[in-house]
């Protein structure tokens, strides 16, 4: 019972981040839930009940997604998020046969790093439309330009307030905070209709929705899932280091991508998000010591089991655009910053000149909608300029480091002397 109680504990602390990118995405939460339920209960299977972490929506697909169903709709976004799936698989086994040396030689900081913020800031202006009540394109005005900006703005700054200030557990759930209290507000302004929940069955089954493949969607997605992929290496260490347990050894590194790959084409084949671990949860059980697999057991159960009540999807759709909007104005501009952070952690210095070119060249084509494309089919976005990313690395020569470029100051410098 006690293990029950501390797995719903956990699933509550992944809840606010799990139910937003299937709300972001047009998905359905509740198939997001069953989702994460079964690619957490799969990730134990694979590596043998040994890791005491949570697997649910991944924040890196969100504008592929976006991108993918507007493009080819969702039943081949779906295939080609299984295609990404698959890319830890193989990564799983490559890891197996040549080390972890070769991720860190395909995937070093200076591709991982422009890569995640491409990520962040593409969606930058969708999480300001949707901030002032609008759709993610601007195209449609969904709620009151003046009402959306205050529940965008005290979304926002809940979450902030949550993220900064608050101790203990409340740390920990700043989303659902923020979701929480924007939702409040909503329903004081009253720009909250409860009809679809009204009609919607107590128990139900999620409204599943099974993959088709296309050539376009898969090779748009398969590159996406370089950024996933090395966080999984960061968040292996993170929990090896909550527990004292080398997790990269024992079950292996190989293992635990392999079951997060399993996890996202399980997920995907159902119509799910593609599932990540998740570091808030990472984060309570280091906080409530909760070292035991079972618990994950248990949240991943309760998902499920969640899943099936047909009016909890119907309240979650409820959630207004601004709400969201607020909380994605932080969340896009943390992604960024996460991969500003990689460079700066990993001391890639800017100054030299192939540095520079992977940058600068993967930010432009990234933020700037580049495409490059044959026929019917096309590359942009964050598959593109994952794709350039890894292509300049290997390509530039290492010696060509050497070249510094000039800055100001020590332009400045040199003529002192």
């Amino acid at each position: 019972m006690k293990n029950a109680i501390q797995g719903a504990q956990m699933l509550f602390v992944a809840f606010g981040a799990l139910v937003l990118v299937p709300l972001l995405t047009g998905l359905d939460p509740n198939v997001a839930l069953f989702g994460a339920g079964l690619g957490t209960l799969l990730f134990q299977l694979i590596t043998r009940r040994s890791v005491p972490i949570f697997l649910a929506s991944s924040f890196a697909f969100i504008a592929p997604i976006m991108f993918g169903i507007q493009t080819w709709g969702i039943p081949a976004t779906m295939g080609g998020l299984m295609a990404a799936g698959a890319v830890y698989i193989v990564l799983g086994g490559i890891i197996k046969v040549r080390g972890v040396a070769i991720i860190h030689k395909l995937l070093p900081p200076v591709v991982v790093g422009p890569v995640i913020m491409v990520i962040g800031l593409g969606l930058a202006p969708a999480a300001v439309n949707m901030a002032l009540g609008k759709t993610g394109d601007g195209s449609v005005q969904l709620v009151d330009p003046q009402a959306a900006l205050w529940i965008s703005c005290i979304s926002l700054l809940v979450t902030v307030v949550f993220s900064v200030f608050a101790k203990g557990f409340f740390k920990l759930v700043p989303i659902l905070a923020g979701i929480v209290s924007g939702y409040a507000l909503s329903l004081v302004m009253g720009v909250v209709s409860f009809a679809a929940v009204e009609q919607a069955a107590w128990l139900a089954l999620p409204n599943f929705t099974f993959p088709e493949f296309n050539i376009n969607a898969i090779l748009f997605m398969i590159p996406v899932a370089i950024a996933p992929a090395v966080e999984h290496v960061g968040d292996m260490l993170a929990i090896s280091n909550v527990t004292n347990k080398d997790y990269l050894k024992k079950p292996g590194l190989h293992r635990t991508i392999a079951g997060d790959g399993v996890a996202t084409m399980a997920a995907t084949m159902l119509g799910a998000p593609p599932n990540t671990t998740y570091s808030e949860v990472t984060g309570a059980v280091m906080l409530t010591r909760a070292f035991n697999p079972a618990i994950m057991t248990w949240a991943a159960i309760t998902a499920i089991v969640l899943a099936l009540v047909g009016k909890l999807g119907a309240l979650l759709q409820t959630i207004p655009v601004p709400v969201m909007g607020g909380i994605m104005i932080l969340l896009f501009g943390s992604i960024a910053t996460v991969g500003l952070n990689t460079l700066i952690k990993n001391q890639v210095d800017l100054h030299k000149s192939r540095n520079l070119v992977i940058v600068a060249v993967t930010l432009v084509f990234g933020i700037g909608g580049m495409a490059f494309g044959v026929g019917d089919f096309s590359l942009q976005g964050v598959s593109l300029c994952g794709i350039v990313a890894i292509v300049l690395n290997l390509v530039l020569p290492n010696d060509l480091g050497e070249n510094h470029v000039v800055d100001n100051a020590q332009m400045e410098e040199e003529a002192r002397h």
